[in-house]
């Protein structure tokens, strides 16, 4: 049986079962709080409430865990996006509840700016008209969300990623309330080894400043040179005949001038300082933890992000400060090359399936199968047919590419064409790529970047889209993939002491017990699996999961 609940301004809950069709099965009942709600009742099967993110880190405040809910604010998101492409459209309870009834459609509050505290005039959740009842607003929407899961094109797959979805808000939850294990003194000792010490005002360090002299002088005698400024670097290279179009590494590595090494090690140092330097270890650590707070489907693609503290992105250098607490021990899990899996299971390829199957190293199979055994090659001819970079040798791998697995290069080839010429594009699942997103730069290490704004209108434009809805197909399928390993290694979990603590896209770390390790690192190489199946159906791809047990996260990189 589900229930859903509402938390009223008092702090009490009403709440009430509800049938298979989002309507009320009984009394509307109330309690004092919504622990005591879910606390009272341990035979839910899941709770449906407005946002995981507004109630369930009271619970979990309150020593109660909850093991499923329907997100209603996550499966607007999902269902908004998929009947109109309007994905990042208000998705709130109260916009929902509007939408229905024809009536304005409330803003959701602006994104919280990153910080290490709510501020007390951060604002709070949309409310509804005055006079407008909770709970009767959310099984009104709740049915309605369910009529319209019907309705789409594939109701047995938007069920499966709501359910997803939700599972994943839960998660987040957890995750950021049990914390990133973090040795504080290790990560000052790393700092002072590589940046030296601090001069006052913590603007500049020791090693710092003498790089900036090295910089400085290597474009002669009097020139002072800011290697914090760009404008700065491309001036003093144009004063030496030398034109930059940016001071990006890769661009500055092409450079046969003596000052780009200590530029180089400037610019990485740089980073350090400012993104994980004494700073953000004073603003992100407490009590040996880094608590990110994690934004589910954060992008487009259903890739996830954090709202500050740059979880995503912690430095290989700053690795060395993730240690398992006494007696315990990380378990930290990649998936292998999990993308051209997902390919070959959604454009079901009997080929590439087969490529996939085995459960070995993709490209090396690839190699052997179609390139004269030139791993790179093949590398190369995979990537450039998910992000659409086929250009010049690109051109021609990719014919390798289409001779071998047709239905694979035409599944993206399909998508690309859509994304050009404005139609809506969707993951394996469901989830819709809006028209106006459009891969419009790439990072350093020539990934796509999905939070782009839309690139202008005409031929340039439709490029661009199609680009991005090449890979969204895919990466947005891995994403789905990515969060229903999550459910199922949380699920594995429940009865551990092991905890989930981080997650990147397709890695994950579970804290745990040293005893606990070999059924934890099970767990997740068969949730690898089994998500593939329950998202993608019986195919015989693999989707393997590499598992390490270490003391330290570094460790599992080397």
């Amino acid at each position: 049986m589900r229930w859903a609940v509402a938390e009223t301004d008092d702090g009490s809950a009403r709440l009430c079962p509800v049938d298979g069709e989002g309507r009320a099965a009984g009394p509307v009942e109330t309690e004092k709080s919504l622990a005591e709600a879910v606390r009272s009742r341990p035979g839910v099967d899941r709770w449906v409430w407005r946002s995981t993110a507004e109630a369930y880190g009271r619970l979990l405040a309150a020593g109660v865990r909850v093991e499923r809910c329907y997100d209603v604010e996550a499966a607007e998101a999902l269902l908004i996006g998929h009947e109109e492409g309007q994905s990042g459209q208000p998705r709130s309870l109260p916009a929902a509840w509007a939408r229905l009834r024809g009536l304005p459609v409330p803003a959701d509050p602006p994104a919280r700016a990153a910080e290490t505290q709510p501020s007390l005039f951060a604002p709070g959740p949309v409310p509804l008209p005055p006079g407008t009842d909770e709970l009767t607003a959310l099984l009104e929407v709740y049915a309605e969300q369910l009529a319209r899961t019907e309705r789409t094109a594939h109701p047995g797959r938007t069920r499966l990623l709501t359910a997803a979805e939700s599972a994943g808000t839960l998660v987040a939850a957890e995750m950021g309330r049990a914390g990133v294990p973090w040795r504080a003194d290790v990560h000052h000792e790393l700092l002072l080894a590589l940046l030296g010490e601090r001069y006052p005002g913590g603007q500049e360090t020791r090693r710092l400043a003498e790089l900036a002299d090295e910089v400085s002088r290597a474009f002669g005698d009097g020139v002072r040179v800011r290697p914090d400024l760009p404008a700065d670097i491309v001036r003093a290279f144009a004063r030496e005949g030398i034109a930059l179009s940016s001071t990006r590494a890769w661009e500055l590595q092409e450079i046969d001038h003596p000052a780009v090494p200590a530029l180089l090690e400037y610019k990485k140092l740089y980073r350090l300082h400012t993104a994980h330097g004494w700073s953000w270890l004073q603003s992100w650590v407490r009590d040996g933890r880094f608590r990110p707070e994690y934004l589910p489907a954060g992008t487009v693609t259903g890739r996830w992000t954090t709202n500050g503290g740059g979880a995503l992105q912690i430095p290989k250098v700053v690795r060395r400060a993730v240690v398992a607490d006494p007696g315990w021990c990380l378990v930290v899990a990649d998936a292998d090359q999990i993308e051209p899996r997902v390919l070959a299971a959604v454009s079901r390829d009997p080929g590439l399936m087969d490529v996939a199957g085995s459960g070995r190293d993709l490209y090396a199979d690839l190699a052997e199968r179609a390139f004269s055994g030139d791993r790179e090659r093949a590398k190369l001819a995979m990537l450039g047919a998910i992000y659409g970079q086929t250009s010049g040798d690109g051109l021609k791998h990719m014919a390798d590419l289409r001779r071998r697995f047709p239905a694979a290069v035409a599944f993206v080839d399909d998508a690309a064409r859509a994304g050009e010429e404005g139609r809506l594009v969707r993951t394996w699942l469901g989830r819709t790529c809006p028209p106006s997103a459009t891969a419009g730069a790439y990072d350093e290490a020539g990934i796509p970047q999905d939070e782009e704004p839309a690139a202008p209108g005409g031929t340039a434009g439709a490029r661009a889209r199609g680009r991005f809805t090449r890979n969204f197909v895919v990466q947005g399928s891995a994403a789905d993939w990515a969060v229903m390993v999550l459910a199922l290694v949380r699920r594995s979990l429940a009865d551990m002491a092991a905890e989930l603590v981080f997650f990147q896209h397709d890695e994950v770390i579970v804290h745990c017990p040293e005893e606990e390790a070999p059924a934890v690192a099970a767990a997740i190489r068969e949730a690898g699996d089994r998500a593939g199946r329950i998202a993608f159906g019986d195919t015989p791809v693999r989707f393997p999961l590499t598992t390490a047990v270490v003391r330290c996260y570094a460790d599992a990189k080397e």
